[in-house]
């Protein structure tokens, strides 16, 4: 089988499992998740479809969220999108409209309960970076690969190039940071984008504000965030009031010219001023407390990531990868995953009898060492409770390993955002060489390891969790049948009543 026909397969076996095409009003994608917009939550089969071989597990938030992996989900994405296209087509016309009724008090009762004010901002602030990340992989992997003929001293007449390709991203990222803000605000993307592109122009280096000269980029992508969300407010504000007839000249004009003046002369001055007190903080507070601080970053971000809260590090992270290269708080936050993976080994040797679960650690450990932590939290250490607190104690002796470095003088840091584990090593970077960089990071990680599995080993289950977990639940479910059937009463069972017809 090819790999396209691999991936079609793949989104045909989930499709009749989230209810068909008609069941779906949104298809995305992230990193490592399929996410979907469901008309009728109670269509979707969570069992059958957590069965799939390439199904490593479901999260529910404001979307329906399956766990695909990295490549995969990006590969199986476009197909879905295909089949759910082809099948709204040839859907009668009423169908969708009927599932939405059906669905409408479920979904609404869903999104009142997870959609708090903050929640939605940190979720309209992920969906504007995400979109970026594939980028920031791909020009960080890049930047990498450059420093490295650099200080090698190979291709001299290549290098150029190379830093050309990783440089270019980086410094029109405001542009697209404004262009996905005003797009996820409500605005006009590209006007959102023309007042973002204002930051990076070289000739504000002209412009004085409060006595200093601006500087190209000054402001970075918060600057860009700001100027968007101005944009957006400037423009429906003209669309209320501007008559039709003027609305094509008039309203781009005031956007880009309001927003663009304020972003000149207030928001690039404010927002550098931000952006330069948060890699200053971040300095400090790795270099005068870079123990404690890994040790509760790293320890704290499991549970971030459970409430949906890691999403307001995002902006940050890309803060200090635009202002110093590379963000010193993701390879401390990575052991996380690293404390994960410790205790999920743990797991598997405490519950020897509990086959079904040792199968699912098996088959997630992988995705754990490469970063993707989801089937390893959902699948084994969150439902069992206490291992998910060990895990984090894994965590936190990672990061706290990481953060004794940093305040010793060797900054471990990460040129892009995204990817954890084992799959960080290529975007590795620091200022004591990349030899060092490496050691202190494949340090973490062993740290992360073996205190995971040692805080769970030990301290992971109490008496009573064995005796329910440590058995044999296949087992246990097949013999079940077997003490109520026929010879265990001398007479046949009363028949099934027939099924119900939906």
């Amino acid at each position: 089988m090819s790999t396209d026909d691999k991936n079609r397969a793949i989104a045909a076996a989930i499709l009749p499992l989230v209810g068909g095409a008609g069941n779906i009003s949104s298809v995305a994608n992230c990193m490592t998740r399929l996410r979907l917009g469901l008309r009728d939550r109670s269509l979707v089969r969570d069992e059958a479809l957590k069965a799939l071989p390439s199904v490593m597990g479901v999260v529910e938030d404001d979307t329906y969220q399956i766990v695909l992996g990295p490549g995969t989900v990006a590969r199986v994405t476009p197909e879905f999108e295909a089949l759910v296209a082809a099948g709204a087509a040839q859907a009668p016309a009423h169908s969708a409209e009927e599932l939405a009724d059906r669905g409408a008090a479920l979904k609404a009762a869903r999104k009142a309960k997870n959609a708090t004010p903050f929640k939605l901002f940190l979720r309209k602030i992920a969906n504007i970076f995400v979109p970026l990340i594939p980028a920031l992989i791909g020009c960080g992997i890049i930047a990498g690969l450059n420093g490295l003929l650099v200080n090698l001293g190979l291709l001299p007449g290549v290098t150029p190039a190379l830093a050309a390709i990783a440089s270019g991203f980086m410094a029109l990222i405001a542009v697209f940071v404004g262009y996905n803000t005003a797009k996820e605000f409500g605005g006009t993307p590209i006007l959102g984008g023309a007042v973002a592109a204002i930051i990076v122009y070289a000739g504000v280096a002209k412009v004085e504000v409060f006595g200093q000269a601006l500087s190209p980029g000054q402001g970075g992508v918060l600057g860009a965030l700001g100027a968007a969300v101005l944009a957006v407010h400037v423009e429906k504000w003209c669309r209320r009031r501007v008559p039709e007839s003027l609305d094509v000249l008039v309203t781009p004009t005031l956007t880009v010219l309001v927003s663009g003046l304020v972003t000149i002369y207030g928001l690039m001055f404010v927002a550098g001023e931000i952006s330069q007190g948060i890699g200053d903080f971040a300095d400090w507070l790795l270099e005068n407390a870079g123990a404690g601080a890994g040790f509760l970053l790293g320890g704290l971000f499991l549970p971030l990531v459970m409430l949906g809260l890691h999403q307001a590090l995002i902006p940050i992270h890309t803060t200090l990868i635009e202002q110093q290269g590379y963000t010193v708080l993701l390879p401390i936050l990575a052991m996380a995953g690293a404390g994960q993976v410790g205790a999920a080994m743990a797991v598997y040797l405490k519950l020897p009898r509990n086959g079904s679960l040792r199968r699912t650690v098996k088959s997630a450990l992988p995705a754990g060492f490469l970063g993707v932590g989801e089937p390893l939290i959902y699948g084994v250490s969150l439902p069992l409770g206490r291992p998910f607190v060990t895990a984090c104690v894994g965590g936190a002796f990672g990061g706290g390993f990481i953060g004794l470095f940093t305040m010793l003088g060797d900054k471990v840091g990460s040129t892009a955002i995204g990817p954890s584990g084992w799959a960080l090593f290529p975007l590795l970077d620091g200022d004591k060489g990349l030899g060092t960089t490496l050691a202190i990071y494949a340090g973490g990680l062993v740290v992360g390891y073996l205190v995971g599995f040692a805080a769970t080993y030990f301290w992971g289950f109490s008496r009573e969790m064995i005796e329910e977990f440590d058995v044999d639940a296949e087992a246990v479910a097949a013999s079940a049948p077997v003490a109520a059937g026929p010879g265990a009463t001398g007479r046949d069972p009363e028949p099934e009543p027939e099924p119900a017809q939906a």
